[in-house]
């Protein structure tokens, strides 16, 4: 049986409306009332703000950390600049990197722990390629309830169980606010708002893990791409979305292998003979590479390797990956047989999303968060600024909370066309009108098993245009979505989410015809990368006619130079094999 739940909406005003409620998004909301104390601010949040988002756990450590004496942001933007084959905005890249130290001293002043050597300083550790950035929390569990003391100490209004379904323009182009459906009860919330922070998080729910179980992901299943989606239908543009997410995973476990986490302790990959074959366990499309490589070969499977490592060194490790972030590691282990000190972790590929805090997927922001339509900013893993991880959500959030405060006191409030609430409320509610059809499990399951057979890399023409037609018949078939509760409901507006997603990863990757990233993108039939017609951002957005349009934007002239010869220094991460003596 269908229920039938009407239209009940209620409507309240706010200066800045900030969506999701993980990292980023409650940073911006703390930011811009510090900024403003006077200011308005609502938070909305589709779980519960206490536990939500992909912190909801803690962390298990900072990948990205710049403190000095150990780098500078120009050393950071130009590591990150010959990650990511020199497609970013340095502007960006250096509004965080100028952002991180300070972040770091906030985030202890309030409580968040970081690892400290004897002498009271920041304990580093190097896992990039080039630079020391990572900085361990072997107590990082307490993360959300830091920031939800922040949050009750500045007022915030907060908006727990509210999915943020899509976002209102006025006449002039620029923000007005969003709709938003209780996930318990199916009732509408309309919040006018001057200006509008999307902290959604990654589009981790878009291709299927290896186990079938739609929420085995590898990022929060909760993140199911409708950040990406609402920015979309609000005219903003994309970039670069064709750069997927991949990681390396432990085998059958939803969850990072943490070579990175391991690798200042002397862990690494190795292969099944037991060796190192990469240099660095950093990641980067060009590691993912080699990584893959070496699965396909005779030397695969990949293992994280451990057990030559002194019992001290072992339970170090273990303390910080079993009790942090992903506690369920240790149980699965456990109950596995595994153990780090008898054999190595057998480690696989993960499934793909967008996500820009491991690569360079996202909404596309300057070096103040702001996205292309007026009002409107984006943060943490949803945002363009590239290998974002958990502290460039909170800087950029904070950037944006500050700067949306700002553009709140020079506007007022927009006035939106009721017909586009009334078009949102139909869309939003026809799947409770049926009493019969196909459930979002179903119309989930068949979207995100397409995604890995047509657009997982290595990426293939044919197969990503058969993709994007089995793609149109889903959409044809959403005439027969049923949603029968109130949860039902909640999950049709992902599944549609993670549809547009999978449209835009799709036609992403048509448009650029080359490699580029290395594993991220590497297309069969374009293996080459072609710095002359594509070392530039691509840009994707919903133009006039509402269909999927596709530009190149210029890559803005380095504020850090990096010569040509350090630009291919990610592409030698391969350990060459040692001649044979003659």
């Amino acid at each position: 049986m269908s229920f039938h739940p009407t239209a009940t909406t209620e409507i309240i005003e706010t200066d800045l409306l900030v969506i999701g409620g993980g990292t980023g998004g409650p940073m911006a909301a703390i930011k811009a009332k510090e900024a403003d104390p006077k200011l308005r601010v609502v938070l909305m949040e589709k779980a519960n703000v206490k536990r939500s988002g992909a912190i909801s756990m803690g962390m298990d450590g900072l990948n990205n950390a710049v403190v000095p004496g150990y780098a500078t942001p120009e050393q950071y933007v130009k590591e990150i600049t010959v990650a990511n084959d020199g497609v970013v905005n340095q502007k960006a890249v250096m509004a965080y990197a100028q952002g991180s130290f300070p972040m770091i001293q906030y985030l202890d002043k309030l409580g968040v722990k970081f690892e400290k050597d004897g002498s009271g300083e920041y304990n580093m550790r190097k896992v990039h390629h080039m630079g020391t950035y990572v900085l361990p929390m072997p107590e990082g569990h307490n993360v959300k309830k830091v920031l939800y003391r922040q949050l009750r100490r500045l007022q915030v209004g907060v908006t727990n169980r509210y999915m943020a379904t899509r976002l209102l323009k006025g006449p002039d182009g620029r923000i007005a606010g969003a709709v938003g459906v209780n996930t318990r009860t199916s009732e509408f919330l309309v919040v006018k708002a001057k200006a509008v922070v999307l902290a959604c998080g990654a589009a981790g729910r878009l291709g299927l893990p290896a186990s079938g179980y739609l929420f085995g992901t590898y990022e929060n299943a909760a993140n199911c791409g409708d950040g990406y989606a609402m920015a979309y239908h609000a005219g903003a543009q994309l970039a670069n979305l064709e750069c997927y997410q991949i990681n390396p995973l432990i085998k059958d476990y939803n969850g990072p292998s943490c070579a990175y986490v391991t690798g200042p302790f002397g862990g690494f990959t190795a292969n099944n003979r037991g060796e190192r074959f990469i240099e660095c366990d950093y990641w980067s499309g060009q590691m993912m590479l080699e990584f893959w490589r070496e699965l396909q070969s005779g030397n695969g499977p990949v293992f994280l390797k451990m057990d030559h490592l002194r019992e001290e060194t072992i339970s170090e490790i273990e303390t910080i990956l079993h009790t942090n972030e992903r506690p369920s590691r240790g149980r699965f282990h456990e109950r596995r047989g595994n153990n780090y000190r008898q054999r190595p972790v057998e480690m696989h590929i993960s499934e793909i999303g967008f996500c820009s805090g491991h690569s360079a997927s996202g909404v596309w922001v300057d070096e103040n968060a702001r996205t292309t339509v007026p009002g409107l900013y984006a943060v943490g893993d949803m945002a363009s600024v590239p290998h974002n991880y958990m502290l460039g959500a909170f800087v950029n959030g904070g950037i944006a909370g500050a700067d949306a405060a700002a553009y709140c006191a020079g506007h007022d409030l927009a006035s939106y066309d009721e017909g586009d609430l009334l078009a949102e409320q139909e869309r939003v509610l026809a799947p409770t009108r049926r009493e019969d059809g196909l459930t979002p499990h179903e119309m989930e399951f068949k979207t995100r098993r397409l995604v890995n057979d047509y657009l997982e890399p290595p990426k293939v023409t044919a197969k990503m245009e058969l993709g994007q037609r089995r793609f149109a018949e889903i959409r044809e078939d959403l005439d027969l979505l049923v949603a029968r509760d109130p949860h039902e409901l909640h999950r049709a507006l992902e599944m549609q989410s993670i549809l547009d997603c999978a449209d835009m990863a799709a036609a992403a990757s048509l448009y650029r015809t080359e490699s580029r990233w290395g594993f991220y993108h590497l297309r069969v039939d374009h293996p080459e990368t072609n710095d002359a017609e594509w070392a530039c951002h691509t840009v994707l957005f919903k133009d006039e006619a509402g269909r999927m349009a596709h530009a190149k934007r210029e890559v803005d002239p380095f504020i850090v130079p990096v010569a040509a010869e350090e630009m291919s220094a990610y592409h030698q991460l391969r350990i060459k094999t040692p001649a044979a003596a003659e």
